[in-house]
């Protein structure tokens, strides 16, 4: 996977790289799903989530400069894998998941791991997690349509937001990092991903 997926597109952060190389993705996937643990796509999890496509992720993650002295927030974790690779590259990380039994498993998996650094909470995911904030990393695990203030304002003077932008009523997203006071986007590259529950676009939104 790091060798050919990774490095063959544009990921060159050695911490990163070295955290997928070591993490087992199967880990964080049920037993029948373990033999497509490492494809070049997003892995079904059902409910409409998935374990995004390592590529996507690591060019996310890699974007959001994450330094070892950095408070991360990973909303819509999943089973886990996207919090592990995170708490590999930052101090601490903050998951929020919406499914109970996603969540239960990610907090299964990386306690099996040792992940001592990364805590599992449950809640709306478009809510992220203001009680711990402010953030200086927000990945957003999937594609967004829009991105709820709430959201933007647990972002820390100088911090760095990743996700899948799509505009409504496009298949095809960008990823994208958010910086800045205002907070601006700037797209990194398409990519395909699931719009993530509370992220869809309402009627005469405007950020």
């Amino acid at each position: 996977m790091v060798d050919n997926q990774l490095r063959t597109n544009k990921v060159t952060d050695a911490p990163l790289l070295a955290a997928m190389d070591d993490l087992p993705r199967e880990a964080f996937l049920p037993d029948r799903l373990a033999g497509v643990a490492y494809v070049d796509e997003d892995v079904e999890l059902g409910q409409g989530r998935c374990l995004m496509e390592p590529m996507v992720l690591a060019r996310l993650i890699q974007a959001a400069e994450i330094r070892p002295t950095d408070r991360a927030l990973d909303i819509g974790c999943a089973t886990g894998y996207t919090t592990a690779v995170l708490s590999r590259l930052a101090k601490s990380v903050v998951a929020v998941e919406s499914d109970p039994s996603l969540a239960n498993r990610a907090r299964g998996a990386l306690a099996a791991l040792g992940i001592g650094n990364a805590t599992v909470m449950d809640g709306a995911l478009d809510r992220g997690h203001a009680a711990l904030a402010p953030y200086d990393a927000i990945l957003i695990g999937g594609a967004i349509e829009r991105l709820p203030r709430a959201i933007a304002d647990q972002l820390a003077p100088g911090g760095r937001l990743v996700a899948v932008h799509v505009s409504p009523g496009r298949r095809v997203g960008e990823a994208s990092l958010y910086r800045g006071r205002p907070l601006a986007r700037l797209a990194l590259f398409d990519a395909a991903a699931g719009i993530l529950p509370g992220f869809a676009a309402e009627p005469g939104f405007v950020f």
